[in-house]
């Protein structure tokens, strides 16, 4: 017998039915500190995971809490009606470290409300994500129109190492006709967005050495070149004097389809007044489809202990952001060249490999995005979803998209440009968060009936 799919008035009622409870439950969640960085303590990581495991199996969803060596990921699964499509949920529960709490204008795993807005650190990455799949659950209750398969990463933030494993080892179990990936932004408070291209990434270390050891500023200063100010130099050449990353080999297009107003993107980015935008093109097409080179950190001395004495040795960590089509291997390759042939002076350089993610591009095209576009026009009363690309990277796109070549992938979003995910004070949009609810109980309503159409 066919499950009857809900009505658009219906998923209204049990949607908003249900929000009271769905916050608090994402309150809870954002109490729990889960980091699977090295050097914080992964027990609060086990309990993110029974967490989510409980509110899956609250849900009607057969659970398990897997592993593939790394951090706990938590899998759901209800099978899908006869003849329906499986749709696969996916979300993490793991949140990227506070850094500084003084920056931080509460507590970062206490939440609190100020101005509609929730904030906490993971409520809106990816924490947000989870519970916008246990509102549209709970929403259907029992009549839920299609499979569903839940899958809740646990280390995504710290580079989801062994997620491939996972994928690999319950393949039969988890696959879909389906896939949505809560963990993408919106393209504005009040307008929804599909994500269809993402940047890849890869980080490294360059260390720079002049002397075996420091020596006397005075006494050598002058000839002998110090490795904080060789450093300096290397890095200078990794931009031109626009602020474009001179590395070549790497690819760089220029294709976005939408363009971002400077007045809004500085204010988005809290750009300090009289600071100058970096690069040439659109900046859509900076943020999207052309290459990124940040310097994320430093190994030298602290000001507040500098000797007066030249500096033997210095380090920085490197994150270049790859545009689509890109490769990982033969971008490192291309850095890591340019960085030792402009070694300043003869100096040693030595270049370490971090991590990579490969890019994406996704086909937005078929009845299942129509599916989604709808739902999103409904959610936002009207309001078009925009296809957006994403400068960040979701490196496990691609094993999806290798994995299950046949399935639809989704990448919607739970955040907005004033989330500041990884940053201090990051925060969820509420009265949104209720919209990304609706949407994605009324897209398993309209996959389902996609499905059997």
């Amino acid at each position: 017998m066919t499950t009857p799919i809900m009505t658009e008035a219906e998923l209204r009622a049990a949607v908003a039915r249900e929000l009271p409870g769905v916050r608090a439950d994402l309150e809870r969640l954002v109490r729990i500190p889960g980091i699977a960085f090295d050097g914080f303590d992964h027990a609060h990581v086990e309990r993110s995971a029974e967490a989510v495991a409980e509110l899956l199996r609250g849900c009607g969803l057969d659970v398990q809490i897997a592993r593939a060596g790394g951090q706990p990921a938590v899998i759901g699964r209800k099978a899908a009606p006869p003849g329906a499509p499986t749709v696969m949920l996916y979300a993490h529960h793991d949140v990227q470290p506070v850094g500084d709490r003084t920056l931080w204008e509460s507590d970062p795993f206490e939440p609190v409300e100020r101005d509609g807005r929730l904030y906490g650190r993971g409520a809106a990455d990816d924490k947000a994500g989870i519970m916008a799949h246990v509102a549209a659950l709970r929403a259907f209750g029992d009549q839920l129109p299609v499979g569903v398969v839940v899958f809740v990463e646990g280390e995504e933030e710290y580079g989801s190492d062994s997620l491939e494993q996972l994928l690999a080892e319950h393949r039969e179990a988890i696959a879909s006709d389906v896939i949505v990936i809560a963990d993408s932004t919106n393209w504005d408070v009040g307008v929804p967005a599909l994500t269809t291209s993402l940047r890849g990434i890869v980080n490294c270390f360059v260390e720079v050495r002049t002397l075996d050891h420091a020596v006397h500023s005075g006494m050598f200063g002058g000839p002998v070149p110090d490795a904080l100010t060789t450093l300096v130099r290397l890095l200078a050449t990794l931009h031109d004097d626009a602020g474009n990353v001179a590395v070549a080999g790497l690819v760089s297009q220029e294709t976005a389809s939408v363009d971002y107003p400077e007045s809004r993107f500085r204010a988005e980015a809290g750009l300090a007044a009289g600071v100058q935008l970096i690069g040439t093109g659109r900046i859509t097409d900076r943020l999207w489809t052309k290459p990124a080179l940040a310097v994320l950190g430093l190994d030298a001395p602290a000001t507040a202990e500098a000797a007066n004495a030249l500096v033997p040795a210095a380090k920085a960590k490197l994150s270049v952001r790859l545009a689509p089509g890109d490769d990982p291997t033969r971008a490192y390759a291309a850095l890591r060249e340019h960085l030792e042939r402009h070694a300043p002076w003869g100096a040693e350089v030595t270049v370490t490999f971090e991590h990579d993610g490969a890019p994406c591009v996704i086909d937005a095209t078929g009845p299942m995005f129509d599916a989604a576009r709808s739902a999103f026009r409904t959610a936002w009363e009207g309001t078009d979803p925009v296809d957006i690309g994403v400068g960040g990277s979701i490196p496990f796109i691609a094993t999806f998209q290798e994995m299950f070549p046949r399935a639809a992938i989704l990448v919607t979003g739970v955040e907005d440009p004033h989330a500041r995910a990884h940053g201090p004070n990051e925060s969820l949009h509420l009265g949104e968060f209720a919209k990304v609810c609706l949407a994605e109980a009324l897209l398993l309503a309209k996959v389902a009936a996609a499905g059997r159409g």
